[in-house]
């Protein structure tokens, strides 16, 4: 009997019996409040009077007409510039001694400061995703396993008086000493640059180790698995790590990998949806009876909605200054909204380029719905990413192939705009390109109205290249780097795209 293990989960089952919070809108106002407080001797909590906000009746209300909205690029500029120079007190108090570098869909390349109090509210974040597990009916024995974290390197890099790493990196380079007992693979396979080498040595390694659970993006999980069951010559991953129960996402659906998870595991495995971003732990799922994923509401991150609608973007996929954002209790289920955030790492009113929709309001749950730059709307189509993830899905069904990939860009052709998709699949590829693009132009139509006044007007056609799923990773090795945090583009900018066929087609070639 796993006597400790019970322990464990009985503490757990308790904590969250105690602490689950349901109050989302008192939380939301203290956490603004403490933010407002904390950074009011700032330049920038000067510049925009905190002192004054905080006196005020509604102080969020006053907070959302005083401070303008921010994108990466705007905030950099104005602000985050002389953070980076290593200017202390900007827009939040101290030095910031870490920067999430992150290769972003919404800027070139972002450097969001973290703070000593991000790295607490990420580690608080991962205790309320452990407390959540009681949901989750895992044996006892599970609470006696190890955890597998395999992001980007711990090895960070040293710039200008601080050190510069993804996100992924830098929270495990600072796990606390009590969690590094089950911490794998450990401080010294973390820390190897290279990606290819780190799997190799994990590889290695991998029989000496008991793991219960493992977190990451699932692109790259998926390939560090099959690394691990090629180096060992077995069947599946379960083969080498026996006990694994719990797989956590992160950032990106899991749905599109779920049959190549299958096809590498030979027991089931709950999968636990997170959304850990570069600026901070935003969610996580807390029930078994739900794939949608709680705000954390009470720890260090107030949020903003503003509703998805043409009329309230501008051309760069921002939301326009003087736009009414709204609070947590005033939003509606089903609707898509901008996320708009700000949060204990100088970030304010930050837009973090992704677009939310709430599944259940009372209990604060929401799904990614796609990023503000990566819905398709150039000729009003206004296609979000769940709905095209949900397409590949009815196309796997229907043609029996498994779409691992994909990315669709809006190009003028003849003088007319068409739709022009890439699917990335696993075995074979040799389809009928036209069948799959007048079914996938069906299955859209029926979903969404807008994408079928669009197919009436101004949008004339479909077209589908099918190719095979590695081309997105060597793109991706290629054009970013591999491993980590990074994520494929689902949808790019017609300049964008012309790179990327060029691409395929030298690879092609």
């Amino acid at each position: 009997m796993a006597i400790i293990g019970e322990i464990i989960k009985k503490a757990v089952e308790t904590a969250d019996k105690i602490f689950t919070n349901s109050d989302h809108t008192e939380a939301q106002k203290e956490v603004l409040s403490e933010l407002l407080n904390t950074a009011k001797k700032t330049a920038f909590g000067k510049y925009y009077e905190f002192d004054k906000l905080l006196e005020n009746d509604d102080p969020r209300e006053a907070f959302a007409e005083m401070v303008p909205y921010y994108s990466y690029d705007q905030l950099r500029e104005r602000w985050w510039q002389r953070v980076i120079d290593g200017a202390p007190d900007i827009t939040w108090p101290g030095k910031a001694e870490f920067f999430a570098v992150s290769s972003g869909t919404t800027s070139a390349k972002k450097h969001i400061p973290v703070t000593d109090e991000m790295i607490k509210a990420i580690r608080k974040a991962g205790l309320q995703q452990i407390k959540a597990l009681a949901d989750f009916d895992l044996p006892a024995d599970f609470y006696e396993k190890e955890i597998l974290m395999f992001g980007s390197s711990t090895n960070l890099e040293e710039v200008n008086g601080h050190l510069e790493g993804e996100i992924s990196g830098i929270s495990a380079s600072q796990i606390p000493f009590w969690f590094e007992g089950v911490y794998r693979p450990g401080k010294e396979i973390s820390s190897i640059h290279d990606w290819d080498e780190r799997v190799e040595a994990l590889a290695k390694e991998a029989p000496n180790w008991d793991i219960g659970g493992i977190s990451g993006i699932p692109s790259w999980i998926e390939l560090m698995m099959k690394k691990v069951i090629a180096y060992h010559g077995v069947e599946s991953i379960h083969d080498v790590w026996p006990n694994f129960q719990v797989y956590t996402s992160g950032g990106v659906a899991f749905e599109p990998y779920r049959k190549a998870f299958e096809k590498i595991t030979s027991k089931p495995i709950t999968v636990i949806d997170t959304y850990l971003a570069s600026e901070g732990y935003v969610a996580t799922q807390i029930r078994k009876d739900s794939d949608s994923m709680a705000l954390i509401t009470d720890n260090g991150i107030y949020f903003e909605f503003v509703p998805f609608e043409p009329d309230n973007m501008d051309a760069e996929g921002s939301v326009k200054q003087g736009v009414k954002a709204l609070t947590i209790e005033e939003v509606e289920e089903n609707v898509d909204y901008v996320l708009v955030i700000t949060t204990v790492s100088g970030a304010w009113r930050y837009m973090i380029g992704d677009t939310i929709a709430f599944t259940e309001k009372a209990k604060a749950e929401i799904k990614i719905t796609g990023r503000t730059k990566h819905f398709l709307n150039v000729v009003g189509s206004h296609l979000s990413v769940i709905q095209m993830n949900k397409a590949m899905g009815e196309l796997d069904e229907e043609f029996g192939c498994d779409i691992k990939e994909f990315t669709v860009a809006a190009v003028e052709e003849d003088g007319a705009y068409k739709h022009a998709w890439y699917l990335g699949m696993e075995g074979k590829v040799d389809f009928d390109e036209e069948k799959i693009a007048q079914k996938l132009d069906e299955i859209l139509q029926g979903n969404n109205k807008n994408y079928r006044v669009a197919r009436s007007k101004a949008l004339k056609g479909v077209r589908v290249k099918v190719i095979p799923a590695s081309y997105f990773q060597k793109w991706t090795e290629e054009t970013k780097q591999k491993g980590g945090q990074v994520k494929i583009a689902k949808v790019m900018k017609e300049e964008d795209f012309k790179e990327w066929e060029e691409y395929i087609g030298k690879l092609k070639g």
